[in-house]
């Protein structure tokens, strides 16, 4: 740990006097967002901490900002224990609102930008919290969640605002004075993908600095970086980065939209250091035009962070052969964190892998009789470290063994110890007898030439019981008996698809995860 933490620069000298602050703002508050940015303001407080469309703030222009609109939500009736909702994109509204929420002691619940209505009813029916935070364009969704006061995290058109009140005026009406910390700390509910149904909350109470340790000790980012976070701040890896953030005294790069094109520009013009994405982020850059590829340099970028689904085929090496060898991919899950870490060295001399276990976590595989399997055996996927949620909000929760807790996947070790995911333990089928997992398939077909992306569900076949129905975008014309012979070249026969249907692009949510119940409805 001290080794981590020294070489990132989160440990170096300070004057006795902010040592001493800074200790007892930690002690009084944890490390959860209000410790966390109350310390950054007394460590560095005219570093610019967060930048926007807007513009820059300074550490202790957020920590104003949340004093004073966490003053105002007191004056209101939100008290600690109680929920506050945000449904934001990537800027300072959801940082404000994050940080005033954990001041008050509220539970932060963190909304899905992509949710459909029905969706986002059942979850604020299901949650209950007493104040919602939304960007305008959300405001038609929330129509029909009654009983809920609201507020406006980031206006378009100023004419429509009506009665509801924005975050500016709010913090505007605020006091900036220090507040005192709750009895009882805030905790994170972050929201399951919602890929097969009305997405659950995953609470776990704010982690201790050795999980970021952890995360670190194979990730190597540094104290002081511009950080671009092109990820969703309410998704795990976008929050994670935002979290570290806190420990590391980086100043976040946020935009509200990713476009791929933007995307580069802003790393480049922005000075950034790291950029933190999901994959399906790092395909849509890939699929510019290379005259535009080539003309931004990322040379200054150290770290590029993806997690949140699988890297399809060779993506990671089509990263690095452009942009050089600063592609980190993370495993792990809403329930769990991270779970592994695959180095660039990974990538390169195992493509697809999701890399080892960093430090104080521990992975292991076992068959359905809970038996731990010898590596290059496939199983259930189970982890253990410090940040495993607290159980699901609405009741229930991942299966444990031996202290460990299940993923949700199917994977294998190799020899040397790196972990490879093979798919959902529910998206396995049995053609032929034999087990399929789509994610192989997918990443066959992703590696042929004219194919940019594939997806695959299972199908009821008379000859083999299942068998796959695939789905793939295409960049060039080829006929599906191609694709075809392409997956047969490589795979064994029964993993052939049934058929190969040519879609205009995958259904996503908006973490980048294929919505594979739409593809089961289409006919």
């Amino acid at each position: 740990m001290l080794r981590v933490l020294l070489g990132t620069g989160i440990v170096r000298p300070y004057s006795p006097v902010v040592l001493a602050r800074m200790a007892r703002t930690l002690l009084e508050w944890g490390t959860g967002p209000a410790g966390g940015f109350t310390a950054l303001a007394l460590r560095e407080p005219d570093r610019t901490g967060l930048v926007d469309e807007l513009g820059e703030l300074t550490f202790r222009e957020l920590h104003e900002r949340s004093n004073a609109l966490a003053a105002t939500w007191k004056g209101l009736g939100v008290e600690a224990g109680d929920g506050v909702a945000i449904m934001c994109r990537n800027h300072r509204g959801f940082v404000d609102a994050s940080i005033a929420a954990a001041k008050v002691g509220a539970d932060l619940v963190y909304l899905n930008t992509a949710f459909a209505g029905p969706q986002l009813v059942d979850v604020l029916e299901r949650e209950s919290p007493a104040l919602v935070v939304h960007d305008q364009e959300f405001t038609g969704m929330l129509a029909r969640a009654e009983g809920v006061d609201r507020v406006l995290a980031w206006v378009d058109d100023e004419t429509e605002v009506g009665d509801t009140p924005t975050l500016e005026q709010q913090i505007a009406a605020g006091d900036t004075a220090d507040h005192r910390a709750p009895e009882t700390p805030s905790r994170i509910i972050i929201l399951t993908s919602g890929t097969t149904g009305t997405p659950k909350g995953a609470p776990r109470s704010e982690a201790g600095i050795d999980s970021a340790v952890a995360l670190l000790s194979r990730l190597p980012l540094r104290q002081g970086w511009r950080t671009h976070i092109a990820a969703p701040l309410f998704h795990t890896w976008g929050w994670a980065h935002w979290a570290l953030a806190m420990l590391l005294g980086s100043t976040i790069v946020l935009r509200r939209k990713f476009d791929p094109a933007s995307c580069l520009s802003t790393v480049e013009d922005e000075g950034c250091d790291s950029l933190v994405v999901i994959p399906v982020m790092l395909q849509r850059i890939l699929q510019l035009p290379q005259d535009e590829l080539d003309k931004h340099d990322l040379s200054r970028v150290k770290v590029v962070a993806a997690s949140g689904s699988a890297l399809p085929g060779d993506l990671g090496i089509t990263w690095m052969d452009q942009y050089g060898d600063t592609l980190y991919n993370i495993y792990g899950s809403t329930e769990v964190a991270y779970a592994t870490v695959a180095t660039p060295d990974d990538l390169r001399r195992a493509p697809g892998s999701a890399g080892k276990a960093p430090w104080a976590t521990v992975v292991k595989i076992y068959d359905d009789e809970g038996r731990e399997v010898p590596p290059g055996e496939p199983g259930r996927i189970f982890v253990g470290n410090t940040l495993l949620f607290e159980g699901y909000t609405g009741g229930g929760s991942k299966d444990m063994q031996d202290g460990l807790m299940a993923t949700g996947d199917v994977g294998r070790f190799d020899e040397e110890g790196r972990l490879f995911v093979e798919g959902r333990d529910d998206e396995m089928i049995v053609s032929g007898g034999e087990n399929v997992f789509p994610q192989e398939v997918e990443d066959c077909l992703a590696r042929h030439d004219a194919v940019v992306e594939a997806a695959a569900i299972g199908v009821d076949d008379p000859e083999f019981g299942k068998r796959l129905r695939a789905f793939v975008v295409l960049s060039q014309q080829v006929d599906e008996d191609t694709l075809k012979a392409h997956v047969k070249d490589n795979l064994a026969r029964y993993k052939v698809p049934r058929e190969i249907v040519v879609v205009d692009e995958l259904p996503r949510n908006a973490t980048g995860k294929v919505l594979k119940r739409e593809l089961a409805e289409r006919d």
